[in-house]
């Protein structure tokens, strides 16, 4: 069973930062591969996939909204996931989930939509401000 926490949410105004991480724990196997993602979800908004990024190591994915703004990694030994986000606008505001599933280098992160997570932590919330 795979457990994830996520933190660093918080106020902020327009163009300011904030860092989410995500710790994740309970891995099944050492060896097995996963991706990672972030989420948010708007107050009467659907889900929507933020970024994504395989542990096994290839290159990360994210949204059309957000790309050049924030940037997903891992930090493998403290087993986090970390979404560093820039230049935060008011439409950013949103609960952010992190979600994992285990996957494969022959099932791109990219290719997966949020039914395809099976674990996901109870989320952060992000408010930006102008």
């Amino acid at each position: 069973q795979v457990h994830l926490v996520e933190s660093g949410g918080g106020s902020v105004q327009a163009g300011e930062s904030l860092r989410l991480s995500c710790a994740v724990s309970g891995y099944t196997e050492r060896k097995s591969n996963y991706c990672m993602a972030w989420f948010r979800q708007a107050p009467g908004k659907e889900r929507e996939g933020v970024a994504s990024i395989y542990t096994g190591g290839a290159s990360p994915h994210y949204a059309d909204s957000v790309k050049g703004r924030f940037a997903i990694s891992q930090d493998n030994a403290k087993n986090t996931v970390i979404l560093q986000m820039n230049s935060l606008k008011p439409e950013d505001t949103a609960m952010y989930y992190c979600a994992a599933v285990g996957a494969t280098l022959f099932t791109p992160c990219f290719t997966k939509t949020e039914g395809d997570y099976n674990y996901w932590g109870q989320g952060t919330q992000v408010t930006v401000s102008l």
